[in-house]
């Protein structure tokens, strides 16, 4: 096997391993990475690795992936982006695939629905901890155009069913106006 092909090997089983035994998301994932491809196999150095995680983070779509491709174009070039890439794609198809074999074989068992009905109240216990989250940072900013944006978007949503589309629609256009304003008024550039 030809030096190249080695590196390309190695890149593919790296990303692949960390991809299929690291929970959590991607920032999870960073470390791991950092661990195999600074630490252990000296490919890159740590403050490198750092860039590559800024730029990958900046980028849009999920930052492991876009970690993994960095790497991977870092070492190898173009090829090395798409091995990176495919190994850290594989192992999330492959569970999911799995699973959802699993779920459609078992998704008319009582258990199952009792377990899947506890899983909507954590969610959304987890909805309304970042909408109060979100609420009480517009309520603390003390701009009253968002405060009476977020009631009246809340009103609508909940007494009216207004989709939500056509509230972040009026958001955005209230909030052009009001920054508009702002700018004529000299107080923002």
């Amino acid at each position: 096997m030809t030096r190249e092909k080695a590196v390309l090997w190695e890149l593919f089983k790296s990303t692949f391993r960390i991809s299929m035994f690291t929970f959590g998301g991607g920032y999870v994932i960073v470390p791991m990475m950092q661990k195999r491809f600074c630490d252990e196999l000296g490919w890159i150095e740590r403050d490198e690795m750092l860039d590559l995680v800024a730029i990958a983070q900046s980028a849009p779509g999920p930052i492991a992936m876009n970690a993994s491709i960095m790497v991977g174009y870092r070492v190898a070039g173009l090829y090395g982006a798409l091995v990176t890439a495919l190994g850290t794609m594989f192992p999330p198809l492959i569970i999911m695939t799995i699973v959802t074999y699993i779920y459609n074989a078992i998704r008319d068992n009582a258990y199952v629905g009792y377990v899947m009905l506890g899983m909507e109240a954590g969610i959304a216990a987890i909805i309304l901890n970042v909408v109060f989250d979100m609420a009480a940072g517009i309520i603390k900013q003390g701009n009253i155009v968002n405060i009476i944006v977020l009631l009246l978007s809340l009103l609508l949503a909940i007494f009216y069913q207004v989709n939500v589309v056509w509230l972040l629609l009026m958001a955005a256009v209230i909030g052009f106006i009001q920054t508009f304003i702002r700018i004529q008024r000299g107080e923002i550039e």
